[in-house]
């Protein structure tokens, strides 16, 4: 199933499975997502939910809507899809482990460990962030911010905020999900990070 996450400023508040046929966004209390911003539409914009297929439609709002940077009326929607409404953001998450479809027997992979990163320079070097949730942000809001994501074989990282992309081995993010391996080097607002698994079960 797919689902939204919606962040402002870099932080997350609140995340949503598209369970329903339409899920509509706005001001308004009726909406299925409800964004209380003077910026955003009464009803601001819809998704339209097919089996494993997502459409998003603007439904003429003042501000308009924006996905990867590029205003749209209507979308297909991917894995990893920025969508923008004023301030706000909207990340689009598809569970590929539940949506591809394969007829060989069911496979039950041994789950990936946690992971860290570990900040490289800058006042906080030395310091580590255990990879726990299922979202993690990290970045300097307003400024650079990126979403680490854990699935069940791994993370993803996906850049959600500032004109400069998010570099891993210095290589920009630019649109979509990287999947991250061990010693992967992360550049984001000005610090240097480094992704690797957990050598311990807990700090």
């Amino acid at each position: 199933m797919a689902k939204i996450i919606l962040t402002k400023g870099g932080n997350v508040v609140q995340e949503m499975a598209l369970h329903k046929e339409r899920t509509t966004i706005g001001r308004r209390p009726h909406n299925d997502l409800v964004i209380d911003n003077p910026a955003i539409s009464g009803e601001h914009a819809a998704i339209i939910t097919v089996y494993n297929d997502s459409f998003l439609e603007d439904l003429n709002s003042t501000n308009g809507t924006q996905v990867n940077g590029h205003p749209i009326t209507k979308h297909f929607l991917q894995h990893n899809d920025v969508i923008q409404m004023a301030d706000y953001k909207l990340v689009y998450l598809v569970d590929s482990d539940q949506d591809i479809k394969d007829s060989r027997p069911k496979m039950f992979p041994i789950p990936r460990p946690d992971a860290v990163i570990t900040v490289l320079d800058g006042a906080s070097c030395g310091k580590t962030m255990l990879l726990t949730k299922v979202l993690t942000t990290i970045g300097r809001p307003g400024i650079q911010v990126a979403i680490v994501t854990r699935r069940p074989h791994g993370y993803e990282l996906t850049h959600v905020e500032g004109n400069i992309y998010t570099r891993v081995n210095g290589v920009p993010l630019s649109v979509g999900a990287r999947p991250l391996q061990d010693g992967d080097i992360i550049d984001i607002a000005g610090t240097t990070m480094k992704f690797s698994w957990n050598p311990v079960a807990s700090f």
